[in-house]
Order: C-alpha cells, then structure tokens, then sequence
C-alpha cells in the first residue's frame, strides 16, 4: 500500500472516529431515551396484565374457580387484585343490557362499559326494513373508552369495566336520569349519568366522581377518550350517501372543519374543539364537551362497498377530569337527523345550548346560496307542509311560487334575445359587408347598430345570472331535506334517492361506471326537457353564419346530455323540481313569444333609431367610439412600421 492510501486510510477513519464522537448522545439524551423505552415498556406491561386479568375473569366466569391446570382460584382472584386494585369489584359482571326510551329514540346501555350499546330513532327507517326503528349503531359498530390511571400506576380502560345500574329517576320535566355506578372496594364511585329528556334527541352525559381520589392517581387531571363509530349504509344510492357522510368538527372559537369524504383523511388538531359529529347524509352522532377536547387526533376511513358501511370514523382525545369530584366532566350527545330547523333550535336555546352552529352540518350551498335557502326555499317549504300535502305537490307548488318570483328576469332575458333576432338580418349584412379579417370594424358596426335601436346585449345575460343563486339553492335544498326521505311519488318509492327505472346487476365497463347500474325516470325526463327547451331557445339566437357560433349551438345540444350522467344519481326530487320549472320556462316562453311581435319590436326600434339619429351619442358611446378608432390608427402605424422594417431587410 503506497503512501497515498495509507494517508486517505487514516483520514477516513479520524473522519468516522471525530463524527462518532461529536454526534454521540449526551448523558441528558441518553437518560431522557431511557425513560422513554421504560414507561412504553411499562405501558406494555400493564396493558398486558389487564389482559391477563380479564382472561382470568373469563375463566372464573366459565367455571374455572376451583383450579386450573396452572393457576388455583384463588391465585386468580389475587391477580385479579393487583390488576385492579380497589376496582376489583368491577373487573366483572353479567353483561346485561339496559333499555330507556323517550318519544322520538330508543337506547340501550350496556353493563360492560356503562355506554350506549345501540341507539335507535323511532321515527325513521332504514332502507330495505320498513318494519324496526331506523339503528345508528348497535354493539361492537361504536365505542367509547375512557383510560384511568390507578393509584398503583395501573392503566384501565373502562371499556373492561363492569357497572352497576342505579335506580332509574324521572324530573318533573320526564326527564328520565340513567346513572351507571362504578364500584370500588369501599366508598368511593365512578358514575356515568345520562339525561335523557322527553321528546328530544339531544341528551346529557356526566362523569361524576366520588372520593376517587385516593383510588386513581392524584395527578390525572385530563382523561383520555377514544371514540370510534362505523356509520351504516342506510340509504339505497350508497355513492351519493358517501357524498355526504362527512366528519365535521368545530372550535371553541365557532370555526367549523371538515375531513375528506372522498377518501381516508387524517387530522391532529392542538386547539380546543367544542363538538365532534360522525356525519351521515341524513344522520349525526354528535358529541359535545362543555368544557372542549384537547389534543385531538381525528380519522376518517372509506369503507368497501360490500361491508354494509359507508365509513368508520375515530377520536383520539383528552378532556378535563378532577378525581376529588369537584368538577364533573360534562358531555352532551345528540343522536338525530340531520333536520335544518331541528338543529336551528339548539342555536335559538343560548342559555343551555350558547351558540353551537349544529344546523351547519345541513350543507346548503356557498353563502350567497345558503341565504336563499335560509331566507326563502326551507321557511316555503316549511310553509306548505304545514298544510299537510303531499310532497309531490308541494314541490310542484314550490316550483310555480319559484318562477313567479324570477317571473320579471325571466321576462326580461327572452325580450332581449327577441330583439336580437329581430336585428338579425341587420346583424348578417353587417357580417357580409365586413369579413373576419376586418372584425374590429364589425363589431363597431354591430355596437353602433345596438345602440342606436337601443339594444343592451347584456340584457339577456344579466337576468340569468340572477336566477342562478335560486337555481342553485334548489340544487344543494333537495339531497339534503331529509323531509323527502322514504316519500313515494309517482313511480318513485324514494324522492330523497335516484328512481330507477331499469337497473342491472352485472357490471358492465363503462356503461356501469357512467349510470351505476340504473337509469331513472324522473332524470331522463329533465334531460328531455331540457333538450327541447335548448332546441327552442338557439332557434331565438342571432347566430348567423359565425363558425365559433353554430359551434357553441352545438355544445348547447350537448349539455342536456352532460346533465344526464351527473343528476341520474341525485334525488328523484331535484330531478322533478328541475324537470317541472323547464316545463314551466317553456310555457312561458310560449306565451311570450305570442305577446312580443317582432314587427313591432322593429317598428319601435326604427323609430328609437330615427330619434336618435340626429342626437349627440353619449359619453359612454363617443368615447367607445374614440378608443376604437384609437386603435385601428395605431394598428394601422404599426403595419405601416413593419412594412418599412421588411423593405429595409
């Protein structure tokens, strides 16, 4: 080895030597790792010996207490103890279940645990099962676990843990107190109280403690909680159901988040949230802190279609907790639909409720939209319910109310394009006399043309634009009243979901993914309607000659198309309202067209135009005007400049 090498041989290990012994961890970093892998190991082994606690219970529970063939009874029992400590006499039970229901839900608590173990809603259905309560969940689809630390640094869950029911008390108000008791060896207790009032689905929820001090451990002042819920598939179009399956949270400062409902999304948020809500398209299990979760960790999961779930959705969190009982932890839960004025009332209730903004789980559009919905669309529609029709009719009372109020732009818009088509054959001899090469010099013609028969070209567009906060309140109104859900119409058994017409089941590439096995009726009706209404509105259009115009004419028959493949998995309903006001706009541009005459529309016009043709234009106009011809001087300085440059060349 030369003496090259053995110098690059020497530096490179000085090299590995001076980084091995700068980057070392110090003794601090060291001691801090240490702790570290010792309280996960502690973890481990605690969580361990819980399950080995409740396997020894099971084994009690199955007979086992005279001795097994490793363990006696009473070594079991001892195990047991030091698992639990003076929690030992809720390390078992029988399991039982306990039913409380009230006018609008019915809940079952569970002894394991001390939860709800199913909540059903009397008032509703789930699609396919026309004969039991509508099911939010039930068994092992949710859970809700609470971690204690006992005083000899044992990890519990409570999910493991066996309450005892109390006697059940009911308020002057029929206001039915549901308390599950967690023992101890002596005299202090856990209690799980649930408020259940009479007529309502939001219900109150407490952890009330007593003289557990001295059984958990003195410096647990937050208790940790993991919330878990699978959200069933309870409507008949699961696709436009996952659409709306959201998990929505908000802040104690109001502001109010959402994870993707279009595939798994995972959040940690370090700010104080007030209510958590596992969103379906028509139901919410919301909970609410009095006091807000902390440290949350929130996680939203697509489930496979064939599960009979829609999404599974988790909460890892933390909230207040005093073990001297001072302080309960206070919770609220509202187990319901998603009905905008239902939710409305929570806000209206400040003194118990402040302002928890529960109706925005209903979505209704941007803002501008949301208003029409608040403002005009939900109180009509509240309206005429309130009459007791059917919802057939009233969504055909609601579609003519709509277009008598739009009645004015409507009028408006088809006067505008009259006039256009009057002036055509103006409009197609100042294209002849103009070519495209000279289309500066055209639209001054066709401008001067506009102005003088006093013509606005934006008369038509301006009236549309304001129908579309109305059109598109329906659009975002009729998926999410959850008044049409399970109401029949016609052939349609359900407004709330697509009417299938024809449906297959095998799936077929392409048509499959475009129509979702199914065509429906009330959808293939609008798209008709539609096409008429296009076919008879370009017949209003000045289109002339103009290639880019008799392209844009056939985009226009190409929409109703494009509307058909993104509306034939909306509601039936929203394809009945839109199917009904095109009908409506139709007859009204029937009788239109027989009250406008073009003659005279013409004759007035000419008349606008002889006024007009010995008076001043206005500012606006010779200023136009000015600006044009401006241009065309210096474009025609510069064609002059480039000719001089290549004659030069």
């Amino acid at each position: 080895m030369d003496k090259n090498s053995l110098i690059g041989l020497g530096l490179i290990v000085l090299v590995v030597i001076g980084y091995s012994f700068f980057t070392r961890p110090s003794k601090e970093e060291l001691q801090r790792r240490q702790r570290y892998q010792d309280s996960i190991a502690l973890v481990r082994q605690q969580k361990q010996a819980e399950q080995d606690a409740i396997r020894a219970i099971e084994q009690l529970e199955q007979g086992a207490a005279a001795a097994t063939d490793t363990m006696s009874a009473e070594q079991l029992q001892m195990q047991i103890q030091a698992q639990y400590g003076a929690l030992a006499p809720s390390a078992k039970g029988n399991g039982d279940f306990y039913v409380v229901e009230n006018d609008v839900m019915r809940l079952t608590f569970a002894q394991k645990g001390g939860t709800i173990y199913s909540a059903e809603l009397k008032n509703y259905k789930a699609f396919g099962d026309t004969l039991n309560p509508l099911c939010l969940f039930r068994g092992t689809e949710a859970l809700l676990d609470y971690t204690l630390i006992t005083a000899n640094n044992r990890i519990l869950t409570t999910s493991n843990l066996y309450f005892t029911l109390q006697p059940i008390e009911t308020d002057t108000a029929g206001t039915q107190i549901v308390t599950l008791r967690l023992l101890t060896d002596g005299d202090a207790y856990t209690d799980f109280v649930y408020s259940i009032p009479k007529d309502d689905y939001m219900i109150g929820f407490a952890i009330r403690n007593h003289n557990m001090q001295n059984v958990l451990a003195q410096n647990q002042t937050t208790l940790e909680m993991h919330w878990a819920q699978k959200i069933r598939q309870q409507e008949k179009g699961r696709k436009f159901e996952e659409r709306y399956a959201q998990m929505q949270y908000m802040f104690t400062n109001r502001d109010i988040e959402t994870l993707s409902e279009q595939k798994n999304d995972r959040e940690k948020e370090n700010g104080r949230i007030r209510w958590i809500a596992y969103k379906d398209q028509f139901f919410s299990t919301v909970f609410i802190s009095e006091d807000g979760f902390e440290g949350t960790t929130l996680e939203s999961v697509v489930l496979n279609r064939h599960s009979g779930y829609i999404k599974e959705y988790n909460t890892l969190t933390a909230v207040p907790f005093d073990p001297t009982g001072a302080k309960p932890t206070n919770f609220r839960i509202y187990l319901g639909p998603n009905h905008y004025n239902t939710l409305k009332a929570y806000d209206k209730d400040a003194q118990r409720y402040e302002e928890l903004r529960l109706k925005e789980l209903v979505p209704l559009g941007w803002k501008i939209v949301s208003w029409v919905n608040k403002i005009l669309v939900i109180p009509m529609f509240d309206l005429f319910t309130s009459w007791g029709m059917h919802i057939g009719w009233i969504i055909l009372l609601m579609t003519i109310v709509i277009k008598l109020i739009i009645l004015p732009f409507t009028f408006t818009s088809y006067r505008s394009s009259a006039m256009m088509r009057a002036l055509r054959p103006q409009i197609e001899a100042i294209n002849e006399k103009y070519p495209p090469e000279k289309m500066q010099e055209r639209q001054q013609a066709t401008m001067a043309l506009y102005q003088k028969a006093g013509v606005n070209p934006m008369a038509g567009c301006l009236p549309m634009l304001l129908q579309m906060p109305v059109v598109m309140a329906m659009f975002w109104f009729f998926p999410t009243a959850i008044e049409l859900r399970g109401q029949s119409f016609l052939w349609a058994d359900d407004l709330s979901t697509y009417d299938a017409i024809i449906s297959w089941d095998r799936y077929i590439p392409v048509i499959s993914w475009l129509f979702d096995n199914h065509l429906s009726l009330f959808c293939l009706l609008f798209t008709a309607t539609n096409a008429g209404y296009t076919y008879i509105t370009m017949q209003t259009q000045a289109t002339g000659n103009d290639p880019s115009a008799k392209m844009m004419k056939w985009m226009m028959y190409l929409m109703p198309v494009f509307f058909f493949f993104i509306f034939n998995n909306y509601a039936a309903g929203l394809s009945y309202y839109y199917f009904l006001s095109l009908l409506f706009t139709i007859l009204q541009m029937m009788i239109f067209r027989w009250t406008l005459d073009d003659e005279k529309m013409l004759e007035e016009m000419a008349k606008k135009q002889a006024k007009k043709a010995g008076k001043p234009k206005s500012g606006f106009m010779q200023r136009l005007e000015n600006m044009q011809r401006e241009q065309q001087a210096r474009m025609r300085e510069q064609i002059k400049e480039q000719a001089k440059q290549q004659r030069r060349r």
